[in-house]
């Protein structure tokens, strides 16, 4: 169901877009609208364009030599590939948490004060404010309030990830992607990450990129079903996993490829 309507209340909305490497086309012809404050899952199998689609939607694609693309990308109304776009400012508003966690080789406190110092927090108090706030919001602050001054990377892999998170809500972005946060993580510290996309999600417009169907299903209201490049079924989450409309999506969740 490509383009299937939503109300008003969208966060992101994008029409006919088209992603090149070179002279090699990634993306096809994207149209889809996301909501806000809701869980979007982006699935497919590997190289399908799942995670190239993902880093359209903050410009992170713009790192990378001899990229370009066509079509249009709203964010809250504003064209984010316009010349006029300041893209700090976009990547305050969509916040990314990547696979792999990635804490800088600093305390606890001054990863997640990072971002805000750089945006133009001096004070203490606000800093310390804002640190125990976005560790509180992603699950952390009681594991951690005791030795903030400690290296990032003394953490455990899920207590890294989940202050990347506590990273990325610090500058209070609106939309959070997440391009397979759970991937390297055991069981446990996987369900505290998708207990804490359930929370988050009443705050903030989250996309989220998985290889793992049951967590697509238990964790997203939307799913993106994508395919070699293009986008072949987009729908509610209870929808496509029990009444597919199109055969390769059913294919594709059933396991008979991917």
């Amino acid at each position: 169901m490509v383009g299937q309507e939503f109300s008003n209340n969208r966060a992101i909305e994008v029409n006919s877009l088209n992603f090149y490497y070179g002279d090699s086309q990634a993306l096809f012809d994207i149209n889809i609208a996301i909501p806000r404050k809701m869980v979007t899952a982006l699935i497919g199998p590997s190289g399908c364009g799942k995670s190239t689609f993902l880093r359209t939607l903050n410009r992170m694609n713009d790192i990378i030599d001899d990229v370009r693309l066509d079509g249009r990308i709203m964010v809250d109304g504003d064209d984010i590939y316009d010349s006029k776009m300041n893209i700090v400012t976009l990547r305050k508003k969509v916040g990314m948490v990547f696979q792999k966690s990635n804490p800088f080789p600093k305390s606890i406190f001054d990863n997640v004060a990072y971002g805000p110092r750089i945006h133009g927090t001096k004070s203490n108090s606000q800093l310390a404010e804002i640190v125990e706030k976005s560790l509180e919001r992603s699950g952390l602050w009681e594991e951690v309030k005791d030795r903030l001054d400690d290296s990032a990377l003394g953490l455990s892999g899920g207590q890294q990830q989940r202050l990347c998170i506590a990273r990325a809500l610090a500058v209070q972005p609106e939309i959070l992607l997440m391009d397979e946060p759970a991937s390297a993580l055991d069981p446990r510290s996987t369900t505290k990450v998708e207990d804490l996309i359930g929370e988050l999600k009443k705050d903030y417009t989250i996309i989220i990129v998985t290889h793992n169907m049951q967590q697509a299903a238990r964790d997203s209201d939307h799913t993106a079903f994508f395919y070699e490049g293009r986008l072949v079924e987009y729908d509610e989450t209870s929808n496509l996993f029990t009444n597919p409309k199109e055969k390769q999506t059913e294919d594709y969740i059933t396991g008979r490829f991917g």
